[in-house]
């Protein structure tokens, strides 16, 4: 299956980088495209050109991009930005503009448009979703729907949070260099961002097989994760179709949060519940479960 690195400015001048897979059977001279972007700091080689290219096999009409958000992976940094800085609102939009790439590319149907998030992008795509209606498919994977609450839920309560957001914030702010903090670890004194053991299983054995995942994000990343609530845009979304997917047994977007955010989503909608944890998805027969049900969702959708 072929596919094209490519690479495309966003609004500010930043260059995301990723690859572009062209439909390779298409009745019509331009072709349907979804746009994929992985989670929390993860990188396009982790699983995503499987994705991809499952899709693609499934879907021969369809044409897939695929990109690193800014400062993780192939992509560039910002100007005056700090890498593996995770800031919701620029990953927001820069997928806007990975939809302006694709849109001027000669090959793509600019009409048709869908978008594809999984976990931290489970989120975003919510959020893209609600608010530019150049988007005709929205896929949300395991999503990030409330982060306030998840915080509640997953953080410790003799982790100093709000000291060390303040720690930071006061050396930020006198030129110092900003603190980070690891994605994952098993150090009791220094839980990692995404604090669950199968977070630290899947990320540590997708490092082990692909190069450029760094195992560290900013604590004002952290911070942020606290007040980004894209599941509150939910009911936005109609009239453009959406499609779910949530494992039962997932501790990291617990599956009832999830609910509670689709229960309030409007018509157009479609739930896929898999047994499970979060990063069940990303393998084995829960990701061809959810395959399946993309490419019936995405057939009766953005291919229609």
């Amino acid at each position: 299956m072929s596919r094209e690195d490519v690479s495309f400015k966003t609004g500010d001048g930043t260059v995301l980088r990723g690859w572009f897979y062209p439909a390779t059977s298409s009745i019509n001279e331009k072709a349907p495209c979804l746009i994929l972007s992985h989670g929390f700091s993860a990188i396009k080689e982790m699983v995503l050109d499987e994705v991809a290219e499952a899709l693609q096999k499934a879907l021969p009409s369809l044409a897939v991009l695929v990109y690193d958000h800014r400062g993780f992976g192939a992509s560039d940094t910002g100007h005056n930005q700090i890498r593996s800085e995770i800031v919701p609102a620029e990953q927001i939009v820069d997928m806007q503009d990975a939809i302006t790439y694709v849109q001027m590319r000669p090959e793509v149907d600019p009409e048709k448009i869908g978008i594809w998030g999984s976990s931290y992008s489970g989120g975003h795509v919510l959020s893209v979703g609600a608010i530019d209606r150049r988007v005709k498919a929205v896929v949300s994977q395991v999503p990030h729907v409330d982060g306030l609450q998840v915080g509640r839920r997953l953080v410790r309560a003799d982790i100093p949070l709000d000291a060390m957001f303040q720690a930071d914030r006061h050396a930020r702010a006198g030129g110092k260099e900003p603190a980070f903090n690891p994605v994952v670890s098993t150090d009791p004194s220094q839980p990692g961002a995404l604090p669950t053991k199968d977070a630290y299983d899947w990320f540590i054995a997708q490092a082990d097989r692909t190069k450029g995942w760094e195992n560290k994000v900013t604590v004002r990343t952290l911070e942020l994760v606290r007040a980004y609530r894209p599941g509150l845009m939910i009911d936005a979304i109609s009239p453009t179709p959406l499609l779910m997917i949530v494992a039962v047994a997932d501790t990291l977007t617990p599956a009832d949060m999830c609910l509670e955010a689709y229960n309030r989503a409007r018509e157009p909608k479609e739930l896929l519940m898999l047994e499970g944890g979060h990063f069940d998805v990303y393998a084995g027969d829960n990701m061809g479960k959810s395959i399946n049900k993309q490419v019936d969702f995405l057939k009766r959708t953005l291919l229609a």
